[in-house]
């Protein structure tokens, strides 16, 4: 699903969610003079160029500035299973007005580059993780959605700007929050490194640091699912790939993502992808 926010003229917060077991796309129009922001929230995406003959890729925790006066950037998303990505549009005039004394500060804004297409791939920091899932998890009166989207819009643009940001700065704002997304990102990683056999909740708060409550709850809010329905969906994911490959049978593929019986590890996939992985594996093999 997509939803398109206009906050202000020539300003347009646009979010994707893509919950199902299938890639979604997307195609916007978008003329020039307009500075695309893009934000890997969960997953991944592709953005497409030229008929689909360039790609760019958006991974998990990434983000893409794209900026061309020269000619129109259409926006053509190709959104993995269970990826979300928040887009802002923003007109090159809007933000020379919001920017115009730090025009040197940000590259593109200088006088020398005002005329020359600019391509810039980051890193989401922890203050910007904050805002984006403020943002997904919007639940508020609907009376003050737009405002509240105003609000998160510009904060998020000058938080992507804040090139000095150290989450260990004590007049930091969001220090204890920024504190706890690095951590919750730590507990991704290790569930991640151990799929086969994963720690327990109470041990995997203890590794980062963590009570229970506080893994749970911000797990939930940064990646949109609880710890094991995260983790089962990257498993089923990387079977896929695994089975993609050609390198390994069902029974392999079921042991490298720890399910000891194939049985399991097939009902488990069924209830993911709809089709058995044997099944999965005919239809690869029919497309060749």
């Amino acid at each position: 699903m997509e939803e398109e926010i206009k906050i202000e003229d020539d300003f347009t917060l646009i979010r994707f969610q893509n919950d199902s077991s299938e890639p979604f796309y997307a195609q916007h129009e978008i003329g020039t003079g307009l500075i695309q922001f893009h934000f890997g929230i969960k997953g991944n995406a592709k953005f497409l160029f030229n008929q689909g003959n360039y790609a760019l890729e958006l991974k998990e925790e990434k983000s893409l500035l794209l900026y061309n006066p020269q000619k129109e950037l259409p926006l053509n998303l190709e959104l993995a299973p269970n990826s979300w990505v928040i887009s802002v549009i923003v007109s090159i005039k809007k933000f020379h007005a919001l920017f115009s004394a730090e025009a040197d500060y940000i590259t593109f804004l200088s006088p020398d580059n005002k005329d020359k297409k600019y391509y810039n791939e980051g890193n989401i920091s922890p203050s910007m993780a904050i805002v984006l899932s403020q943002l997904f998890h919007y639940n508020l009166h609907p009376s003050i959605k737009n405002l509240y989207y105003k609000g998160k819009g510009y904060e998020l643009l000058s938080l992507y700007f804040n090139r000095t940001e150290d989450p260990n700065a004590e007049q930091c704002p969001f220090l204890i929050d920024e504190e706890n997304v690095l951590k919750i990102r730590k507990a991704k990683e290790i569930v991640i490194a151990n799929m086969a056999e994963p720690p327990g909740l109470q041990e995997l708060a203890d590794e980062i640091g963590l009570n229970l409550k506080k893994l749970k709850m911000g797990f939930k809010q940064i990646y949109g699912d609880t710890v094991y329905g995260f983790l089962f969906d990257y498993k089923m994911d990387f079977a896929r790939k695994l089975l993609d490959s050609g390198s390994y049978n069902v029974n392999e593929v079921g042991l490298k993502i720890g399910y000891s019986t194939g049985s399991h590890f097939i009902a488990a996939f069924k209830k993911k992808f709809g089709t058995t992985p044997k099944k999965y594996l005919m239809s690869i093999n029919a497309n060749v």
